[in-house]
């Protein structure tokens, strides 16, 4: 069942009910995400997520008259490939949706072509509120794409919900902040030092070290002096893990805490240490009453590679897609003229998936605000404190 990255169209073909009426043909649902590279990990459960509620959509005709076609995009974590994924699925006349990005640098290149072209985007990993809210989300929040949703919540809540553990339960007061230069990176750092500098901790540096580094003797030389007890990092895991070890083996072995772009096995296989820290979206789906399914079904499926931290997230994403298509064919054929129908049927989610309940706000943003602290134990993160960001908290 498992497909090669630059696998197109041949997805889900095999998996189309014999029974189902097709007549009126193909219509494909893309997805963008890393599905190669130091991001794989996350990008294939993205995929192979999203190719599982396909094939489970067309086993049940869940849109009568069509098959559906999973087709699976490789950004390669890099916005100017992501740009060519997204122009190549763009001039597909029956392209219904896309899924993805996974990192928030490729959607700002995605979004505005998909937009071009009234094709609906739901991303599982997007976190930057920029996407959605504007460059002023903060303080005059305006909707940028009206085709863009995402049941990821975003780094506003993100970043200081990870301050807030880290200072107020993990007691630490000296914290080194480092980013990677992203998009992603530099907007959870922001969120998570302002909020840390209202609950009274003390940013002792800020420092910057490139996606692809890996010696990180230099910036640990700054740090040192400044004695932190806690080094917040914001990026992604093929830098925080070796950041950590590194840390460690300079003789400063102090907690590492990042957001949800370290927040897999990886990290640890990298170096990450135990008792570092990560933060991320939503419940643990092994906990969730709905997922209990999703994970027997994937499982089933025959996956090489793990379902991912994204890979509910995904699924759900796949079947807000699904689900809209249903509801729009069901008033007369699918053709590109339908896409801001489309775009309206997402809109108007309201339903219980396998990562939580999915619905969306005016941005477009998901209204399901929960969010995990994970800890290092063994070689993975385990949940530690599952709750939502309390502004109140800070005063």
């Amino acid at each position: 069942m498992l497909l090669p990255a630059c696998s197109t169209n041949q997805s889900s073909e095999s998996a189309t009910g014999s029974s189902c009426d097709t007549s009126k043909g193909s219509l494909v649902i893309g997805v963008i995400a890393p599905l190669s590279g130091g991001l794989s990990a996350y990008g294939l459960g993205i995929r192979n997520s999203a190719d599982l509620a396909v094939r489970q959509a067309n086993q049940t005709c869940a849109v009568p008259g069509y098959r559906l076609v999973l087709q699976p995009e490789d950004d390669q974590a890099t916005p100017q490939i992501a740009a060519q994924a997204a122009t190549g699925l763009a001039s597909d006349p029956n392209i219904a949706g896309v899924i993805g990005t996974y990192n928030s640098s490729t959607a700002q290149s995605v979004a505005p072509i998909l937009a071009q072209q009234n094709i609906v985007e739901v991303s599982p990993g997007n976190t930057d509120p920029v996407l959605s809210m504007g460059p002023d989300a903060t303080t005059a929040p305006k909707r940028q794409f009206p085709m863009y949703f995402r049941v990821a919540t975003t780094d506003l809540l993100q970043g200081p919900y990870g301050a807030q553990y880290l200072i107020q339960k993990a007691g630490k007061k000296r914290i080194a902040v480092i980013d990677d230069g992203k998009t992603y990176g530099v907007g959870i750092a922001n969120s998570f030092a302002q909020e840390a500098q209202q609950l009274g901790a003390d940013i002792v540096t800020r420092e910057r070290v490139g996606e692809h580094d890996t010696d990180f003797s230099s910036v640990i030389a700054k740090i040192r002096p400044m004695n932190p007890d806690a080094v917040y990092y914001g990026g992604e895991y093929p830098v925080a893990g070796p950041l950590s070890k590194q840390l460690a083996d300079a003789g400063m072995p102090v907690t590492v805490m990042g957001g949800d772009g370290i927040a897999d096995k990886q990290y640890v296989a990298l170096g990450g240490r135990q008792g570092d820290l990560a933060t991320g979206i939503g419940a643990p789906v092994e906990s969730l009453p709905d997922s209990k399914k999703f994970i027997d079904d994937y499982t089933a499926a025959g996956y090489s590679e793990p379902y991912s931290p994204y890979g509910a997230l995904s699924f759900d994403s796949a079947n807000v897609i699904i689900d809209a298509l249903k509801k729009v064919v069901s008033t007369g054929d699918f053709s590109s003229s339908r896409r801001q129908d489309m775009i309206n049927a997402v809109q108007q989610t309201n339903v219980d998936g396998v990562s939580g309940h999915v619905s969306f706000d005016q941005f477009g943003d998901t209204t399901n605000k929960i969010l995990t602290v994970y800890t290092v134990k063994g070689d993975a993160f385990v949940p530690v404190e599952t709750g939502t960001f309390d502004p109140q908290a800070s005063h």
